[in-house]
């Protein structure tokens, strides 16, 4: 059985481990080692249940996630759950920041948006969320290529799960990757044309 919190104690165990626990022997001797190291007695068969190593879809024991949660530095597991609720690594939360959404857009209104290091584009407003390139410098989206968005926010990276070029579609897109979209704004209403 897996929840949120099993998967990311799972994935620190195995960071600070540093090492593969991809073969049989990487279970034993990881098992040997919390022993030796830190008098936990967690048997190889249950890291391997565990870590899908062997497909067996059984709720680990709450002995198996305390010793595991020691391992990182936690006092148990519990504690390893509060310390998620209150690390700032794993919240969500709201944020303010100036952002241009589709429902705001009329068909034929022109968007331009930027990015480091020299990046612009500007796009028509299709409807439905959609927009084609319509001028392009220094990016790697192309005079014609269309994709679906509901919002540009600035200073956030603009994700795509694709381009449509040419009748196919692109892998995913991101602009911005590194500081966001610098650039975020209505160049055009088809009101005022």
């Amino acid at each position: 059985m897996k929840s949120p919190e099993i998967e990311e104690l799972k994935r620190l165990v195995k960071e600070k481990y540093e090492d593969t626990l991809a073969t049989s022997t990487d279970f034993e001797v990881f098992s040997l080692m919390l022993k030796n190291k830190y008098n936990a007695n967690v048997s190889t068969s249950t890291l391997k249940r565990l870590y899908d190593y062997v497909g067996d879809e059984h709720k680990p024991r709450m002995t198996t996630l305390n010793a595991l949660s020691r391992y990182i530095g936690h006092p148990d597991f519990s504690g390893f759950v509060a310390w998620l609720k209150t690390s700032p690594c794993y919240n969500s939360s709201f944020f303010n920041a100036d952002q241009l959404m589709s429902s705001d857009l009329r068909c034929g209104d022109e968007v331009e948006i930027g990015w480091s290091p020299n990046r612009m584009v500007r796009l028509e407003y299709l409807g439905n969320s959609r927009y084609t390139v319509i001028e392009s410098r220094n990016s790697k989206m192309l005079f014609g290529d269309v994709f679906v968005t509901g919002c540009f926010i600035a200073e956030q990276p603009l994700y795509l799960p694709f381009l449509e070029r040419d009748g196919e579609r692109t892998p995913p897109f991101v602009a911005g990757r590194n500081g966001g979209l610098s650039i975020v704004r209505i160049l055009k209403t088809c009101d005022n044309e």
